[in-house]
């Protein structure tokens, strides 16, 4: 369980419990949402944050926990008495209403005056830049025009909470991107407290103020994007999100640790660890220092396979003196385009890769740091 413990906080879980049969979806879930925060759910498929989102909106009620939204609890109110606008991941636009209609579906079911509701839709559509398609149907729309209907949709009532599940997943890769954006920058403008759902990390860096890393039903870490990507606090953040070295070691005295046949100093990266402590050493690519010559502090090593990725090299190595980084360790380290070309870096040449502690995460093998 974690316990984010937000005194401030506008959405509140506390210990939420979910089950289906035997099955355990979530387990002792708490955490806080700040007012005009933005959100991200992360996890692979399964890990409960879909059913997550679902009992904070009261499509799923939990089996136990309580939910809060502005000193409210609403742990038992059925969706329609909850205060949120949701975007689902197929739309869910009604075809047989212009996108007008769509939009002001929300609010003529409240029987608001229908000048009002004409003003409103008007804003919310230049909002979502759709002014000049207010007459059209959905199924004139591409995928991008669509999800901004099911924005404004989400957004006509002027709901205090916006929920995101899986928005831009059916979308293909460049309209994604653009469409992150808009509404990072639509969520900014008019300031409403946001929760999403997504399994794509680099949606979830690019958009969210936090992010909550899940998995198997319980929350592993919640941190901002550069917490998450620099901190991950157990091996399974550090591997979910980005790529990541993971390397078999053993503690030694004097806050060292044998590395592929290499004692190296990490100081107080190894405080709480015992001398003679299985430990698994991570480091991300990009953070693996390398000179060439394959001399000096560090881990002598040779290129095994470079990948050109454009803005950036990945070299694939192993230990020179044939020690190994562990069974079945793929040992990786990335190059600015320039530095790969500064070392006239090669297949079968041979590098030192050092790994400063800055950097470097240890963990027990088991998971725990």
């Amino acid at each position: 369980m974690v316990n984010d413990n937000d005194e401030g906080a506008y959405l509140r879980v506390r210990d939420l419990t979910k089950k289906f049969g035997e099955f355990t979806a979530l387990r002792n879930v708490s955490l806080d949402v700040r007012e005009g925060e933005f959100v991200c759910f992360l996890g692979p498929s399964g890990c409960g944050k879909t059913t997550l989102l679902r009992a904070i909106a009261g499509l799923d009620i939990q089996t136990s926990g309580t939910v809060e939204q502005a000193g409210r609890d609403i742990s038992a109110l059925p969706p329609q008495n909850r205060d949120f606008g949701i975007v689902f991941q197929s739309y869910a636009l009604f075809p047989n209403l212009t996108v007008k209609r769509n939009v002001a579906y929300g609010l003529e079911n409240r029987r608001m005056p229908r000048a009002e509701v004409a003003a409103r839709v008007a804003e919310l559509l230049d909002l979502v830049g759709l002014t000049a398609h207010g007459d059209k149907y959905p199924a004139q729309l591409s995928g991008g025009q669509q999800q901004r209907v099911a924005l404004a949709r989400a957004l006509a009532t002027s709901p205090g909470l916006l929920l995101l599940d899986e928005p831009l997943s059916a979308l293909d890769a460049k309209v994604r991107v653009h469409l992150r954006h808009e509404i990072k920058e639509l969520q900014d403008k008019i300031g409403v407290t946001t929760v999403m759902v997504t399994h794509d990390q680099e949606e979830a860096l690019a958009m969210a103020d936090r992010i909550v890393v899940m998995n198997h039903g319980v929350i592993e870490q919640i941190g901002t994007p550069e917490e998450i990507y620099a901190e991950p606090a157990t091996p399974f953040v550090a591997d979910f999100i980005g790529t990541t070295n993971f390397v078999d070691g053993e503690v030694r005295p004097g806050g060292r640790v044998a590395v592929a046949g290499v004692v190296i100093d990490f100081g107080s990266a190894v405080d709480g660890l015992a001398p003679g402590d299985k430990v698994t050493v991570c480091i991300r690519p990009e953070d693996v220092r390398v000179s060439d010559g394959g001399s000096g502090p560090g881990i002598a090593v040779t290129v095994t396979d470079v990948e050109f990725l454009g803005s950036f090299h990945r070299c694939h190595v192993e230990p020179v003196n044939g020690a190994g980084f562990g069974r079945g360790v793929d040992f990786m380290i990335d190059l600015s385009a320039g530095r790969a070309r500064d070392l006239d870096i090669r297949e079968g040449m041979s590098v030192t890769a050092a790994l400063p502690p800055e950097f470097v995460r240890i963990y027990r093998p088991m998971g725990g740091v």
